[in-house]
């Protein structure tokens, strides 16, 4: 069986996205994408392009509010407002939600499962935001084992940058480079309203 690991990014689209689309695409690697609500009418174009390019958009909230602090009624606009957008631009509903900051309750989860969802978080944390450096991204993204979830994000430019070595460290592992529906297989639906942290850890 293949080893597989999953490249994430959140709080896109924004203006470094386009370009890690090209690097995506010279590297022939699908990935997942977080996209934030307020963030899809300035940038369509761009959300339609990574699904058009085989990538999987996802849902990660209107504004990047934390959801564990919201009113039912708070976490449902969240996630619904998102959905409209994308459903809007043609694109599916999307299956995987990433709350922000990982940050979920019971309320939250039970809101994903009503709607067909599935909260997707992660096994290895890059912490490109915080660090901003190149070589400390590819470092912690290189820790990656069989199933992982990385998570990344596109607003960084420096991410951006590393995402070649980080392709390249990868493979050069034996890992293949996956989707998450990927890595969750050909039955979704035995996982909704579960939170998915890798491919070996859903609770």
């Amino acid at each position: 069986m293949e080893q597989c690991v999953a490249l994430t990014f959140d709080d896109g689209p924004g203006p470094y996205t386009d370009k890690l689309l090209d690097e995506l695409a010279t590297r022939d690697v699908h990935a997942t994408f977080f996209v934030v609500g307020k963030n899809i009418e300035a940038r369509g174009k761009t959300v339609k392009r990574e699904f058009a390019e085989g990538h999987v958009v996802g849902n990660h909230s209107w504004d990047h509010a934390d959801l564990s602090k919201l009113s039912w009624q708070g976490v449902a606009q969240e996630i619904d407002s998102t959905n409209t957008s994308l459903t809007n631009l043609g694109l599916p509903l999307p299956l995987l939600v990433r709350p922000p900051y990982g940050a979920q309750n019971p309320e939250v989860m039970a809101a994903l499962k009503a709607r067909g969802q599935i909260g997707t978080f992660w096994s290895i944390d890059t912490e490109d935001w915080k660090n901003r450096d190149v070589a400390q991204t590819t470092a912690r993204a290189l820790q990656a084992r069989r199933g992982s979830i990385l998570l990344m994000h596109d607003i960084q430019p420096t991410t951006v940058d590393a995402i070649p070595g980080i392709i390249d460290g990868l493979r050069q592992k034996g890992f293949t480079l996956v989707t998450v529906p990927e890595l969750i297989g050909p039955h979704p639906e035995t996982i909704i309203g579960m939170q998915m942290y890798s491919q070996y850890n859903v609770r």
